[in-house]
């Protein structure tokens, strides 16, 4: 597993694998960096039967494939906390390195707290912190080789991640009556997804 760290920096320029430029015609990247376009309605839903009951999606009869799925998003600070951060003065301990321990937890463990999502073999998940002017940008790149996707692994890294940079500076963020008018997490997106045939596979 690998993890990287940004201060006060621009995005980095993404490798065709990063953006999910495959070729698969399963990839879900589009240019805006979103998912499905908003005029597509006429999508299945696979997780409710012809009654409208829930159910798992069977994908036994699905050759395995190498997949790989990054989302983003991003927790909003005051100043003041930021400098806490980069300077490694918050009270509670090492922000970062927290929020990363959580958002591995995380991917890990989605299957136990998403209904319907399978249980796959993790291969590997890179966290990279991002830490701005007002705000710290968290991505998280999950990486699986199975008959299933792994962009809900990724989304939950990236929840959990800020949930756990928020509860680490709360003491620093709320005001006098105790609320957090400036904190608020949002921007949360899968960025891509992509499959590949596995190379030599029986």
């Amino acid at each position: 597993m690998t993890t990287e760290e940004t201060i006060d920096g621009e995005p980095r320029e993404q490798s065709g694998e990063e953006t999910g430029e495959s070729g698969d015609d399963e990839s879900a990247t589009r240019p805006d960096g979103g998912g499905r376009d908003e005029g597509d309605h006429d999508a299945e839903l696979t997780h409710v039967d012809e009654t409208g009951d829930v159910q798992m999606v069977d994908v036994g009869s699905k050759p395995d494939s190498k997949r790989r799925a990054v989302a983003r998003g991003e927790i909003h600070l005051s100043s003041s906390t930021i400098g806490a951060i980069r300077d490694d003065e918050v009270e509670k301990g090492d922000v970062l390195a927290t929020a990363r321990i959580g958002a591995v937890q995380a991917v890990k463990h989605t299957w136990e707290t998403i209904p319907m999502c399978h249980q796959i073999p993790i291969t590997n998940v890179d966290t990279d912190f991002d830490v701005r002017e007002e705000r710290v940008v968290l991505t998280v790149t999950v990486e699986t080789t199975g008959k299933t996707g792994c962009e809900m692994e990724a989304l939950e890294g990236v929840t959990t991640g800020l949930n756990v940079v928020w509860d680490m500076v709360k003491a620093a963020e709320k005001d006098d009556a105790g609320q957090y008018p400036g904190t608020r997490i949002d921007g949360v997106e899968v960025v891509t997804k992509e499959k590949r045939a596995v190379e030599g596979s029986d």
